[in-house]
């Protein structure tokens, strides 16, 4: 049997300073293969987990932010752990409802299931997208 989101769940970054947690199940569960989250991750694609902002609160140490323009004219701010270095979660001004949490610092990712594939446009050929996830040239909003 597959794994369900939880309602109520909970990460951190490595060192534990920071800390969050969100009180709604996801939105959405994506893989971003644009090249800002692939920097940001040093990896083939972002695994994300987007959660509604009203239910999302941080804890511990605040994180430090960058902000960039991405390829639409938004500013995507990424949150990391001004200490271990760790990639949080990032929103846009696109879409300020919505954070996109890294799945990779849950503290339990293994209910993380994607069911697409964005910026696909960017995605690396060594990056092998599962078949079974609806792939997006770019974002699922445009």
């Amino acid at each position: 049997m597959e794994p369900i989101a939880p309602s109520h769940f909970a990460g951190g970054c490595a060192c534990g300073a920071v800390r969050y947690e969100c009180t709604s199940a996801p939105t959405a569960m994506v893989n971003c293969h644009c090249r800002d989250c692939q920097r940001a991750g040093g990896a083939g694609s972002s695994p994300t987990v987007v959660v509604l902002r009203v239910d999302f609160r941080l804890s511990g140490e605040q994180p430090k932010y960058h902000e960039s323009i991405s390829d639409g004219g938004k500013t995507a701010s990424r949150a990391f752990c001004g200490r271990c270095g760790s990639p949080l979660f990032a929103s846009s001004s696109g879409r300020t409802d919505f954070v996109g949490i890294r799945a990779g610092s849950l503290d339990d990712p293994s209910w993380f299931r994607p069911t697409a594939d964005v910026w696909t446009a960017s995605a690396q050929p060594w990056d092998l997208l599962h078949p079974d996830t609806r792939k997006y040239q770019r974002s699922r909003t445009t």
